[in-house]
This record gives structure tokens, sequence and C-alpha cells, in this order.
């Protein structure tokens, strides 16, 4: 949750800093959105489309890739399961 609040507050001091310099936004917003989502996604054709060449399903090539991660990042709450120790296998 951090990581986004950071977020929103360099976004909203750079949007200050645009006001008080009389400076708009080099695109719209939705433009640039769409644009860095495009480009979130266009990152993940290749290593998808290799798992699929190498013939896993889509749903599991899109697993192995590590898409959802990458593009919507750690979602709040995820923290907690990855801290969780992880079971030792016994010994033989």
């Amino acid at each position: 949750m951090k990581l986004y609040l950071a977020s929103l507050g360099a976004g909203l001091l750079v949007g200050i800093v645009y006001s008080l310099v009389n400076v708009r936004s080099p695109a719209p917003p939705v433009v640039a959105l769409v644009g860095l989502f495009g480009i979130l996604v266009g990152e993940q054709v290749v290593p998808v489309a290799r798992h699929l060449l190498n013939g896993d399903s889509l749903r599991t090539a899109i697993g192995l890739a590590d898409c959802s991660d990458h593009v919507l990042g750690q979602l709040p709450g995820r923290q907690a399961e990855a801290r969780l120790p992880a079971e030792t296998p016994p010994k033989s």
C-alpha cells in the first residue's frame, strides 16, 4: 500500500509543480494511461509467446510468465502471504 501512496504523492507533487510553472501535462491523462498499459502488456507478449510455442496452454503460459504480478504490481495484502514461512520438505 505504501507504494501506491508514494506513487499518488509523486503524481500530486508533479501536478502541483506543473500548475505553479503554468505547464500543461504533455498528454491527456487517459491517453497517457492507455499508453502505459500498452507498454506493460507489450512487455509480456514475448514471454507468453515463448511458453505458447513450448506447448503450454494460454492460462499456463500467462502464469509461467508471471504477467499478473508485473502488470498489476503486487496487490495490497499479498505481502502478508509472502511473509508466511514456506513449508520445508521432510528430510529422508
